[in-house]
């Protein structure tokens, strides 16, 4: 599997579903702001709604973070509609608002190195900095649910370390301490826990 962390993510353009509404949609449109772009295998499937609404629950925690959440299967945007049409208590997305990518022959996820040999995408994550840099990769396997807190700890930690230029240890959560990245500062960290 490749590792993205530190380079810039592979671009793409494809058709991109909000609600209702169908676009032409690149990653570059995107420069300048935070990205989550997360894949999952399939619509209509089983812990894929969970993950969508999960990340639906959290979306204004991204927003006010200045992230944008992205979704991307390899369902047409046909599919996607069709599912956001679908009451969540029969197993649908409505409700979801943010951007479902559509992956029409896995090329998306090929370049993510997310394919799986069933060609479905596994349940990758990426958090990409706002000039497109991958700053955070994690990939499960397809019985596995992700972590939509993790997420949003993950992109706590990329800003506070870009704002003070301070690192976050182990189980860092917004507001704990850091620490910066001298001798020094591990020293005091620990003195101080």
């Amino acid at each position: 599997m490749a590792v993205l962390v530190g380079q810039k993510a592979p671009n793409f353009r494809a058709k991109c579903v909000e609600t209702d509404k169908v676009q032409e949609v690149s990653l570059c449109d995107y420069y300048g702001r935070y990205v989550v772009l997360f894949f999952y295998p399939l619509d209509f499937t089983f812990v894929c709604p969970t993950e969508l609404h999960a990340f639906q629950d959290h979306l204004a925690d991204f927003t006010e973070r200045d992230a944008v959440v992205l979704g991307c299967s390899i369902d047409s945007h046909f599919s996607h509609l069709a599912w956001l049409n679908l009451p969540k208590e029969e197993g649908g997305i409505q409700g979801v608002t943010y951007g479902l990518i559509s992956d029409l022959g896995g090329n998306i996820a090929r370049d993510y190195d997310v394919l799986s040999p069933e060609n479905i995408a596994f349940r990758g994550l990426f958090l990409l900095d706002r000039e497109g840099i991958v700053r955070h990769q994690v990939v499960n396997d397809l019985p596995l649910g992700r972590s939509v807190p993790e997420a949003l700890r993950t992109l706590d930690a990329l800003q506070h370390f870009e704002k003070n230029g301070e690192v976050c240890p182990a189980n860092w959560v917004k507001n704990d301490k850091a620490l910066t990245p001298t001798k020094e500062g591990i020293l005091n960290f620990f003195s101080k826990s």
